[in-house]
């Protein structure tokens, strides 16, 4: 089984290090500290969205247009030597535009598959919302399976595989909504939210004469990457932690202002998300510190709100309150 350790002697003996081996905390800091030189002053959604790519899970990007959404998601993608293409949604998208489609070949009177868009390490959903729901059903089968079925063969995705889909949550006029099947295959919902004062005017002094996007250049490979996928994987999560991720999901069940409470997937994917954080931290062992940091990204957006509590309480706030409501587990001595 692959740990953090032997996850970074992985990554010395491939060579894909110069000079001395990184850690696996390291590592996450070059990405991290690489996208915040053009995302200033979002430290907490820049780790998120590295948190996401590590746990093997997709990221839906959601707030008001102009904050950063497709900046973030383009940095992180230039930030890793992998493959990564960006797709516009709009409504008259097809399906085929991004799985693929079959061309015929008079030379060989065959058909021959020319992938679309999505056989890239990482896909940028661009305004997912604005595409039908038969466009947006054709990234199910990808989030959950890594794969794709076109002419009844199913090809699989390359790996590392990660969508970043972004909306604007405010403007509904020809809109699509995401159905919560499409929802709870997102690992993390994030929002960047408008950036402090000081965070704003570096923004000014950068422009024209500091790092842009098209500036940054990979500082982690896909090897990379993939080795430190396989050390999330062995990050320890104790039973008493695991009783706490069970206990929070009853908990939203039992809530009396949701509906619709918090399926084993949402289970799942608490726990990988969980094992990344504890992972970029340096730890080898997850612990309930790292299931509040990612828990509202991770589950608000899994849950239904009963009608009667919508205007009054949002999803964030109520999965706050399932968190205070469920003890966190004591470590013994």
């Amino acid at each position: 089984m692959t740990d953090i350790r032997t996850a970074t002697e992985s990554i010395a003996q491939n060579g894909q290090t110069a000079g001395a081996s990184r850690n696996f905390a390291s590592l996450f800091g070059a990405i991290t500290s690489n996208i915040a030189q053009v995302i200033r002053g979002k430290d907490d959604a820049i780790d998120l969205a590295v948190v996401a790519l590590l746990a093997e899970g997709h990221l839906l990007v959601e707030d008001v247009p102009g904050v950063g959404k497709t900046s973030l998601a383009k940095a992180l993608s230039a930030s890793i030597d992998c493959t990564w293409r960006r797709v516009q949604f709009t409504p008259d998208l097809l399906p085929t535009d991004l799985i693929g489609v079959s061309i015929y070949s008079r030379t060989t009177e065959t058909f021959r598959f020319e992938p679309g868009p999505m056989f890239a390490n990482i896909l940028l959903a661009d305004e997912i919302n604005r595409a039908s729901p038969k466009t947006q059903s054709a990234l199910l089968e990808a989030m959950e399976e890594r794969q794709v079925t076109a002419d009844g063969q199913s090809r699989p995705l390359p790996p590392p595989f990660m969508v970043i889909a972004t909306q604007n949550p405010v403007e509904q006029e020809g809109t699509y909504r995401l159905p919560e099947s499409q929802l709870d295959r997102f690992l993390l919902r994030i929002s960047i939210g408008y950036p402090g004062r000081d965070a704003e005017l570096q923004m000014l002094d950068d422009q024209g004469s500091q790092y842009t996007l098209a500036d940054l250049s990979p500082v982690v490979s896909a090897e990379e990457v993939r080795t430190m996928i396989a050390g999330v994987r062995s990050i320890y999560m104790a039973s008493a932690l695991k009783s706490y991720l069970v206990d929070l999901s009853e908990a939203s069940r039992r809530h009396p202002a949701i509906e619709l409470g918090l399926s084993p997937r949402a289970t799942l994917q608490l726990a990988a998300a969980s094992k990344a954080h504890a992972a970029a931290r340096g730890r080898n062992y997850a612990t309930p510190d790292d299931v509040k940091v990612v828990g509202v990204s991770a589950l608000a957006h899994r849950i239904v709100l009963r009608s009667d509590h919508a205007s009054r309480l949002s999803p964030d706030d109520a999965i706050r309150e399932v968190f205070a409501a469920v003890p966190v587990p004591v470590a013994r001595s």
